[in-house]
């Protein structure tokens, strides 16, 4: 850049007035910019002008990146029963009201200065979760479930003192390789076989994989794969008997039906807030809980915040505030023994709002709704010539249905249904090779009987023209 080029100045980055710069590149004893950067090496430097499409006005950039845009197709455009980790849900109208709110939006760190309710309403989030969960102390939130059971591992890592773990082989393979590469390599870990029958854990092979070294037992109910995890009791006993934690992860959309872990035995609870008032979003809209008791030994390996109640000096008065923040990555920084930053606290709220919508009984009336719309789905979906479903196990929102016995792909089958508006579930013939063509559905409230059917009726049509040969 030429010394006296004043044209060269960018209206929108800082510090590219010629001027500027050589007096900034003068101060640190630098001749050119491109000396910041000799360290790298001339190998790895683009060697060439980049071939950049011409210099748009700020309305063409608009109208070039709504063309992009308008090529998505959403779930309100398409009938969806895709879920693995991102359901489809009902949103309350109240849950966007309130965390809209600028109080709860612009207060990012919540300090007292900038806190204008955001740590009361955190506090009563964690309230209604530990309520959920039968638990007494709950964390505000981490990114994402993933986040959440990494944590939660290496929770129990440093409680135990030991460095392995044992994971269902039934897991999602991006939250493993989530997990994986959060908890190596301090600790390590090894899968535990399912039963190929039922779609439960085999415990047989858990038995013969626990042992002294192990930290934690992790398993998730509902599982990945859509079944509910009966055995939660004796994975329990086996894990405590071999002197490690029991770790359970759940949706929690699910406990208006099913039994909390934690009266199955689980040391540690972890979680997807998700379904909890929450829209589905490409790359945000995710948030991980953690729950455990009320014990020192638990509190004191937190390494997010926790907020608690506590009264005033004013008789009557209570406020809310951060519970051991010593403990956390915010005071320890380099030296925590985990590092946290940024969390999706938003979520928490939102969260919050949800479960205080719907108190107790509108939650078992979710999951009540959720397993009689899944459960017609399937029976629908089975009696499709050539289609079977996956274990004998009873599921909750989630079902796996095989495609193997038509003759085809999942990945046919599903763009031939995405032809006709329907986003099948998700194709587990990569991850889980072992099932065959088979595919992960999801059914949630907000299907109604006459999208069930039009379903079944659509892959019954799809799978016809396919082994035919024609089109739909």
């Amino acid at each position: 850049m030429e010394k006296n080029n004043k044209s060269a100045a960018h209206p929108y980055i800082p510090n590219t007035i010629p001027e500027v710069q050589r007096q900034m590149l003068d101060e640190i004893g630098v001749d050119r910019i491109e000396d910041l950067f000799a360290i790298i090496p001339d190998d790895i430097k683009l060697n060439r002008m980049m071939n950049l499409p011409p210099v748009l006005t700020e309305y063409e950039l608009q109208r070039d990146v709504e063309k992009l845009l308008n090529k998505n197709k959403s779930a309100k455009e398409k009938l969806n029963f895709l879920g693995a980790g991102c359901w489809q849900h009902y949103v309350p109208a109240v849950c966007d009201e309130i965390n809209q709110r600028s109080e709860f939006v612009t207060a990012y760190a919540g300090e007292p200065y900038e806190d204008h309710g955001r740590f009361q309403t955190l506090f009563e989030y964690q309230s209604l979760v530990a309520e959920l969960v039968d638990m007494d102390v709950v964390n505000v939130p981490t990114f994402d479930w993933a986040q959440a059971a990494s944590t939660a591992l290496r929770m129990a890592a440093r409680i135990t003192g030991r460095k392995k773990v044992l994971l269902p082989a039934t897991i999602d393979r991006d939250k493993l390789m989530i997990i994986a590469n959060y908890i190596t390599p301090d600790l390590s870990y090894s899968l535990v076989d399912y039963n190929s029958e039922t779609g439960e854990l085999d415990v047989e092979d858990l038995k013969q994989k626990v042992d002294a070294e192990t930290a934690a037992v992790y398993i998730e109910n509902p599982t990945f794969l859509g079944i509910i995890e009966s055995q939660g009791a004796l994975i329990a006993d086996i894990t405590h008997l071999a002197g490690a934690l029991f770790v359970v992860g759940v949706d929690p959309s699910s406990l208006g039906v099913l039994k909390p872990p934690s009266q199955y035995g689980a040391d540690i609870v972890c979680g997807d807030l998700q379904p909890l008032g929450m829209h589905m979003n490409f790359g945000g809209g995710q948030a991980g809980f953690i729950a455990t008791h009320d014990e020192e030994r638990f509190v004191m390996e937190y390494p997010s915040r926790l907020f608690g109640i506590a009264p005033t000096s004013v008789e009557g008065e209570y406020g809310f505030g951060d519970v051991a923040y010593e403990r956390t990555s915010f005071a320890h920084r380099e030296t925590g023994k985990e590092s946290v930053g940024t969390q999706t606290a938003l979520w928490g709220i939102t969260a919050g709002v949800y479960l205080s919508l719907m108190g107790p009984y509108g939650m078992q009336e979710l999951g009540q709704t959720i397993m009689q719309k899944s459960q017609y789905a399937a029976g629908l979906l089975g009696q499709v010539e050539g289609v079977q479903l996956k274990f004998t196990s009873p599921f909750f929102k989630e079902f796996i249905v095989d495609f193997t016995n038509t003759g085809l792909s999942v990945a046919a089958i599903h763009a031939k249904l995405s032809e006709l508006g329907i986003q099948g579930g998700k194709d587990l013939s990569q991850d889980f090779p072992e099932l065959g063509q088979s595919a992960l559905y999801c059914v949630t409230e907000i299907h109604t009987q006459e999208e069930l059917d039009q379903l079944a009726s659509t892959i019954k049509g799809c799978l016809a023209a396919l082994q035919e040969g024609v089109s739909v």
